[in-house]
């Protein structure tokens, strides 16, 4: 006798349909499972036995084979437990077939036959609307999380029992209706008020956040880089329903996300340790999970002690700088994660930290100065667009009142200038200036003769390359756009020079 269930699994960031195949016939008792099922799967058989069989059903007494189709896939994960014991049971008839045409199954089966949550679900539920299947089995804890599509029918269980019994009829479940108070929502335990005597600094996270400009900061320790970088999240606008979906898919397949959670709403900030490596960095494994770089997507990614990260940690940073994504090849596929991100960087100028400080005498040999800093390479620095000395509080500053810019005022002029952009490229599929094409900065970064002949001497004296050039009339282009000016002035492309090849600098002229 032959049965069919479907269910769905994940094959890097995406969900594909799964259809499980239950066949029985009276030959030797054994049960196998075909169709590249990894470890936890064929441990499945199991936990299957003993729950369908303390869930008041009997484990038919055959030769059950089971295949997960298509079979040119390795399946992982144990949400496999809950279609493999439908199917099972429908094929011994102790259940009809005709339900199962259009409902997909996902959970993993305790030995009492009650289900536990099960990561990806976000993108499985994805893979059934575009596949049309109109109806899902989850378990409870995943409900939430599971609702994301109005158009697909989420019916959260809590055991096979009552899945079954919802099946035949015997009960009545209704759909599943998101619960709107359970959105996450920004913690304001953190405020750029708090922040005194880098206006200078704060001013760049403005224009960092407006126009999406990675940024690396330079200084001694205690001069408040980390408070800086921190912050941001205060002053980027929500997420967008788009930006969510593809956030929360990301999350949902590390199991980052907490149960009774539905989409993220605040943008992600991610602050990784420089002992880092870089499959943990760009993501991978034998099968390929997302990794820093993606877990930042659409938000921001906090490299503390930059020069302190291995270079080849550092390396993977260079194609998701300038594409968003990346890709990562292994030997039986190729997998492409997002990685569309806010870089903030913060190092200090030498090994002991005081290189050029007033206060503080620097024990550090030339050579180990330049050693220290060439552990960053010439073409990753240049893919920032914001190069920022950071100098040492004055302690008049420490004393004196809170009177800079805070978080809200920062977050309404960041507004103010996203929406700017938003309308200058709409129906392009860019958000902010820092996405500009170099046929788009010729097209909205026009400057006059004045600007021209400032931004050209620029060029000349500082060996500026010409990604360096462009990210200039970026940045003078965001600039204009907080000052809600539709032309960029000379003045703005005085202020976008002042962020450029300080690094470079210390980098080159020791």
């Amino acid at each position: 006798m032959l049965a069919k269930a479907w269910t769905l699994a994940i094959k890097g960031i995406d969900g594909l349909v799964v259809q499980v195949e239950a066949d029985l016939c009276y030959k030797t008792p054994k049960l196998t499972i075909v169709g590249l099922p990894d470890t936890a799967i064929r441990e499945a058989e199991h936990r299957v036995k003993t729950a369908v069989t303390n869930s008041g059903f009997y484990f038919p007494c055959q030769r059950i084979l089971i295949n997960l189709a298509p079979a040119d896939f390795k399946k992982q994960g144990p949400q496999y437990d809950l279609p493999m014991s439908i199917a099972v049971l429908a094929a011994s008839e102790q259940i009809p077939k005709d339900p199962l045409s259009n409902i997909a199954f996902i959970g993993e089966m305790a030995l009492d036959g009650s289900l536990r949550p099960v990561k990806g679900i976000i993108a499985m539920v994805d893979a059934a609307y575009r596949n049309k299947i109109r109806k899902i089995v989850v378990p409870q804890e995943n409900a939430e999380e599971a609702a994301i599509c109005d158009q697909v029918e989420i019916y959260p269980m809590e055991s096979l029992e009552r899945t079954v019994k919802w099946l035949v009829a015997e009960i009545t479940v209704p759909a599943y209706r998101p619960n709107s108070t359970n959105k996450v929502e920004a913690k304001e335990t953190i405020n750029y008020s708090e922040v005194v005597g880098q206006e200078y600094g704060k001013r760049a996270m403005l224009i960092a956040a407006t126009g999406g400009h990675h940024c690396l900061m330079i200084g001694p320790p205690g001069s408040g880089k980390t408070m800086l970088a921190r912050r941001i999240t205060t002053i980027l606008p929500t997420l967008t329903f788009h930006q969510a979906l593809e956030t929360s898919r990301i999350y949902s397949i590390c199991g980052m996300i907490e149960p009774g959670h539905g989409l993220l709403q605040i943008p992600p900030f991610r602050s990784p340790h420089h002992t880092i490596s870089n499959i943990g960095m760009a993501g991978g494994g034998s099968n390929p999970r997302p990794g820093e770089l993606s877990l930042a997507h659409n938000g921001v990614l906090f490299l503390d002690e930059f020069a302190e990260f291995t270079r080849e940690s550092l390396e993977v940073l260079r194609q998701p700088l300038e594409s968003g994504y990346l890709i990562i090849t292994r030997a039986r596929e190729s997998v492409t994660f997002p990685a569309q991100f806010l870089l903030i960087a913060a190092m200090n100028p030498c090994p002991c930290g005081y290189f050029g400080d007033t206060l503080h005498t620097c024990r550090c040999s030339m050579f180990s100065i330049e050693r220290y800093l060439r552990k960053i390479s010439g073409p990753l620095i240049d893919r920032f667009d914001l190069h920022l000395v950071v100098s040492r509080i004055k302690y008049q500053d420490l004393l004196s009142p809170i009177n800079g810019m805070d978080s809200q005022t920062m977050q309404e002029a960041v507004k103010r200038g996203r929406a700017i952009q938003e309308k200058r490229f709409a129906g392009t599929g860019i958000l902010t200036n820092s996405q500009m094409s170099p046929n788009l900065v010729k097209q909205y970064c026009t400057i006059d003769h004045h600007a021209e002949k400032l931004l050209n001497q620029a060029v000349h004296q500082k060996g500026l390359s010409a990604r360096a050039y462009h990210k200039i009339l970026k940045v003078s282009r965001t600039i204009a756009d907080l000052e809600q000016s539709e032309s960029i002035q000379p003045y703005h492309i005085a202020e976008s020079i002042q962020y450029r090849g300080a690094v470079q600098v210390a980098h080159y002229n020791l």
